[in-house]
């Protein structure tokens, strides 16, 4: 009886310890046709011409405006090069971003379309559609991974659990699709070691990438809304609180555990790796806060805060950490020890990512009146491209240097 009670007791302590429930065996629920698919879930595709490698049109920078139209803009001749726009998307709303892969740009759209695009004319190779639903955002905060001639989007689906989905980049059509666990999946998976990792409610999953196969499955106790990074070693994922798990890639056991400073939270997608360490930031009722982890142990190196307001966004360029706040703070530190190197007041607030060209003194973001130039050396916004209106309720915006 005394050795039982021990063996309970330890059992509740590992639990306690890593906040995750024992892998269960589930039925397997990848499905390779739309035969199995609701209509609402089901791809259609539509072959325009055959797709093919295209060159880069290196003067010319996408931008997927925040009403969800895409476009390229020429630099030389300050001209629109060509627009796409879903077909019957029910709101204005730029939610998700592009990849470019062979000078052919994939685009979502919150509709459910997506689009093989040549970004030198815009004209379309391909059209995919997840299920028919024409009233609701199915595809939201998503990037297209592509690896291995598929790429890999999960989508959203308040009616019924929603799906994670590779489509072959050859013609749109579906190679493999999995119920996922929540109809609400807005976080980008990540293709890893010839597997994918993405995380839906409470779960986190591996796949076999070529067949969609589950390798494994790992439920915690709270929902999983981080972004699943990894060091090419191990795989990185937050919770919706507080906590980032380090995970290894062939089993999904917690290697460790890391928690951030009380009132902070909310990680989500600013996180990446570099160097074997874990770079994030955290947002936080009074102060935000942006931390380096060493990837191995899951040890503090430093942390840098931001009393009274909160980091929207961070990115990693030439061995600096860039990003802003939500009041329009712009920010750079530097990744060897948290040290605040540039600091900057932003009159245009970005609702966007930062875009680096080779000038080092440059950089562009997209605000609510169009593309901003920001000049490092004269600490001047020079609009590059004016929107013609403006919109009060930006969700987000794209940009992309086409290169």
């Amino acid at each position: 009886m005394k050795q039982k009670l021990i063996t309970i007791l330890f059992v509740f302590t590992v639990i306690n310890m890593f906040g995750q429930i024992t892998t269960t065996s589930k039925p397997d629920k990848t499905n390779y046709s739309n035969d199995k698919l609701s209509p609402n879930e089901a791809v259609t595709n539509k072959v325009i011409s055959p797709l093919q490698k295209v060159t880069l049109d290196e003067e010319a920078i996408l931008l997927y405006d925040y009403d969800g139209t895409i476009f390229s803009y020429d630099f030389d001749s300050e001209d629109v090069n060509w627009t796409v726009k879903p077909t019957d998307a029910n709101t204005e709303m730029c939610a998700n971003k592009v990849t470019i892969h062979d000078g052919v740009i994939y685009v979502p759209f919150i509709n459910g379309e997506i689009f093989a695009i040549d970004n030198e004319t815009g004209d379309p190779f391909w059209k995919s559609r997840l299920g028919n639903i024409t009233d609701k955002i199915i595809l939201k905060d998503q990037t297209p991974i592509i690896n291995g001639g598929k790429l890999y989007i999960t989508g959203q689906n308040q009616d019924e659990s929603s799906n994670l989905y590779a489509l072959n980049i050859k013609d749109g059509s579906l190679s493999w699709s999995y119920k996922l666990d929540s109809p609400n999946n807005d976080i980008p998976v990540l293709f890893f070691d010839n597997k994918i990792f993405t995380q839906s409610a409470s779960n986190v999953y591996s796949f076999d990438a070529n067949t969609g196969k589950v390798l494994n499955q790992k439920s915690f106790e709270v929902a999983m809304t981080g972004k699943p990074v990894t060091d090419d070693e191990n795989v990185f994922i937050a919770n919706e609180k507080d906590v980032l798990f380090a995970l290894t890639p062939n089993k999904l056991d917690v290697l460790w555990q890391f928690k951030l400073e009380e009132n902070q939270y909310n990680i989500k997608e600013r996180i990446f790796c570099q160097d074997k360490k874990v770079y994030f930031a955290a947002q936080g009722s009074t102060v935000s806060s942006v931390y380096a982890v060493d990837s191995k142990t899951g040890t503090q190196i430093w942390k840098t805060d931001f009393k009274g307001d909160n980091i929207e966004y961070i990115t990693e360029q030439n061995n600096e950490l860039w990003g802003y706040t939500r009041k329009g703070k712009l920010f750079k530190l530097d990744l060897t020890d948290g040290k605040l190197l540039l600091e900057i007041k932003l009159t245009s607030i970005p609702v966007s990512n930062i875009e680096f060209p080779d000038d080092d003194n440059l950089f562009y973001y997209y605000c609510d009146a169009g593309l901003i130039q920001y000049n490092l050396k004269d600490k001047e916004e020079n609009v590059y491209y004016m929107r013609t209106s403006l919109k009060d309720d930006i969700y987000s915006a794209y940009i992309q240097l086409v290169r």
